[in-house]
């Protein structure tokens, strides 16, 4: 039953900052957003007993490819005002 409540909640989590990735104007905010979809998507796996799944869910998806969108926006930004590193 707890279960169950908690991947119904990670559900709307991840339906909501989905939504708000969507329509934010903030590419940061939609890149964080996205990471939590990931991060609540790692815990649903883990909740289903898939601990690899949720491993690689969490490292991959909600680190690393934040983690790069991230550093790929700052040069991004640096580079249009004309400071490359």
């Amino acid at each position: 039953m707890f279960e169950t409540i908690t991947l119904i909640f990670l559900g709307l989590i991840s339906v909501a900052a989905a939504i708000f990735a969507i329509y934010t104007r903030r590419v940061v905010s939609a890149v964080i957003a996205s990471g939590v979809i990931s991060l609540s998507a790692s815990i649903m796996f883990l909740l289903a007993a898939a601990p690899d799944v949720a491993m690689t869910e969490a490292t991959i998806g909600a680190g690393l490819t934040t983690v790069i969108f991230l550093y790929a926006l700052k040069h991004i930004r640096a580079s249009r005002e004309g400071k490359d590193d």
